[in-house]
């Protein structure tokens, strides 16, 4: 039995409660070793620390029954195993409780000690008080402190632990202030936990000044963690609270206690990187790896420094947030030497992102590594793939992703596939679609889905094409023909007025002529007139024709590598601008003359 109880305790510790229960189990079936107090102290311990709070209580249910008539065959006739569970026991259902959030259980347990005699202990109504506070009853979590004071239980450290953070998740700052001061005058001698919470909801609300003294009591303490971690943790609560300078302020305070480590380091690049503030992010990780990769001794020490997948993804988020491809590409290449890989389930996106912004090979390495790796790509990563294959006819490679994809086992019905290529229609031309379409049909590869349905949207999304073509030249006729009767009924409605206008008007009638078919044809000086007036926009004229014209001399528009780039447009508009804004005006100079 004692054999048996100590391999309880040490698959507890290791967090193994599933084998645990096994061997539990053996035990309840040979009198022999049948389990003691010690025995149901060990797994009940085991079990609360799981959450696991049904096997918990019939756990409590075992101890109250008798053993199975083999078992007491095994024994003399006066053996009685029957227990009652003790204070340890229901400790450990509130324990169980407070992962599982069953917060009706802490009612179940006091009444079962009552029924019981059992007197509740500190830890008993700290565990009570954590359960309220991980199910978000704060108005229970005081309550029961109280009680605990009418008691006269004298509350620990860690009581006040849970005390100040329920405060602090109620915005109660001053009142998580007061906690703390009545800990210290009761003479509760304070743990670094209860002052690190303190420190991170004063830095939650902007008061981080307030926070740096309780970092100075943390210090005359005995610490379970370095102090790096707190410095962390006071700088995510004030980026949580949107206090973002202060979160700047405490980096840089930081130095005067502790050297930074590279979890700190992530959270000041998540930090700069969410809020645009590129040039210090990039400052900061460009730091940390020449730390890294530094000869000076005091430096090499600080192994904590060295960059991982994090750092990586932390930069390259900042990096796409502000647009900065050429350091994004360069950033992921040397992530991919330092042997790191992006989480492709939370950071897909930013692959996707580089792809679209001129980066396709990344994500097309990125897909490659992932499947050398004899991972599962992101269904992401596929499609921006064979989006980009389809855009540069590769239809080689278009089919290959396909029949990955099957043996991939990713799914994908043709809905999905229905929208992903309506979503990047403007990617893709007519041609390409309807020769991707002949390749996959003389393919005998593609024979289940995804392909099939990728076919199947393919084909509709080339009809669809092809029908929006169709449709624009006639619109394009229909709205320049309006335009010419427009300007028509335009010019009969403005001519025919004079008629009955005054003949004393300046208005020149003597320029306006009827046509053989009888339209009102303009001649003389009146047409000149009008093009004189409209001089101001030649300009703008200008620069559009010459665009255009640059565009057409390319012959075939329908290839996005020979357009013009919106870049090039705007630097011509931006010309023609310039040499308007400094071309010497006639009215100007008559006007410096008579000056």
């Amino acid at each position: 039995r004692f054999v048996y109880t100590k391999l309880l305790s040490i698959l507890g510790k290791a967090w193994m409660p599933t084998e645990a229960l096994r061997i539990f189990t053996i035990m309840r079936g040979d009198a022999q070793i049948y389990p003691d107090m010690a025995a149901y102290h060990s797994i009940a311990v085991t079990l609360g620390r799981a959450g696991l709070l049904n096997e918990l209580i019939k756990i409590i249910d075992y101890m109250r029954q008798k053993p199975s008539k083999r078992v007491m065959m095994m024994r003399r006739k006066d053996w009685d195993p029957l227990l009652e569970p003790d204070v340890l026991v229901y400790n450990s259902v509130l324990n169980a409780c407070v992962l599982s959030q069953q917060w009706k259980g802490v009612f179940w347990v006091f009444q079962k000690m009552r029924f019981g005699g059992l007197t509740p202990t500190g830890a008993t109504f700290g565990l009570a008080m954590e359960v309220m506070l991980k199910s978000k009853k704060y108005e229970f979590v005081q309550k029961f402190f109280e009680k605990m004071q009418r008691k006269g239980v004298p509350p620990r450290a860690i009581t006040y632990k849970v005390l100040v953070r329920a405060f602090w998740e109620q915005g109660k700052v001053n009142e998580a202030v007061e906690a703390v001061k009545d800990m210290e005058q009761r003479g509760v001698v304070g743990a670094a936990s209860v002052y690190y919470e303190l420190a991170c909801c004063l830095c939650n609300k902007g008061r981080w000044k307030d926070a740096m003294l309780q970092v100075e009591k943390m210090e005359q303490l005995r610490l379970t963690k370095p102090l790096e971690f707190a410095f962390t943790g006071m700088i995510l609560a004030s980026f949580d609270g949107g206090y973002i300078s202060e979160c700047i302020s405490i980096f840089e305070s930081m130095k005067d206690y502790c050297t930074p480590n590279i979890g700190t380091i992530n959270v000041m690049l998540k930090v700069y990187g969410r809020c645009d503030m590129f040039g210090k992010a990039k400052d900061l990780f460009e730091t940390t790896t020449y730390s890294a990769c530094s000869s000076q001794p005091h430096i090499r020490d600080h192994s904590s420094l060295k960059a991982d997948a994090y750092t990586y993804s932390s930069i390259l988020e900042a990096s796409a947030s502000a647009q900065q491809w050429e350091y994004f590409e360069n950033v992921y290449r040397q992530m991919t030497l330092s042997q790191h890989h992006l989480d492709q389930s939370k950071y897909s996106w930013l692959l996707v992102k580089a792809s679209r912004a001129g980066k396709p090979y990344l994500v097309e390495h990125a897909l490659d590594s992932i499947l050398e790796r004899g991972e599962i790509p992101d269904v992401e990563l596929f499609t921006e793939n064979i989006c980009q294959t389809i855009a540069e006819s590769d239809h080689g490679r278009t089919l290959h992703l396909m029949n990955t994809m099957s043996a991939a086992s990713v799914e994908m019905n043709e809905q999905q596939w229905s929208d992903l290529l309506q979503q990047n229609s403007h990617r893709f031309r007519v041609d390409a679609l309807k020769d991707l379409i002949t390749h996959l049909s003389t393919s005998d590869a593609i024979k289940t889905d995804p392909g099939l349905g990728f076919v199947r949207a393919l084909q509709s999304q080339c009809a669809t094409m092809l029908a929006k073509d169709a449709e624009e030249p006639q619109a394009d006729n229909c709205s320049h023909s309006n335009l010419m009767e427009q300007d028509e009924i335009s010019c009969k409605d403005s001519l025919g007025s004079h008629e009955f206008s005054d003949s004393s008007t300046d208005i020149p009638v003597s320029g306006v002529k009827a046509g053989s078919g009888g339209d009102i044809v303009l001649r003389g000086p009146h047409s000149e007139d009008e093009h004189r007036n409209l001089a101001h926009w030649g300009t703008q004229v200008s620069a559009i024709d010459k665009v255009l014209d640059s565009m057409n001399s390319f012959g075939n528009c329908s290839s996005y590598e020979k357009m013009p780039t919106a870049l090039e447009i705007l630097e011509s508009w931006e010309q023609e601008c310039v040499e308007d804004i400094f071309a010497p005006k006639k009215g100007s100079r008559e006007t410096m003359r008579d000056k």
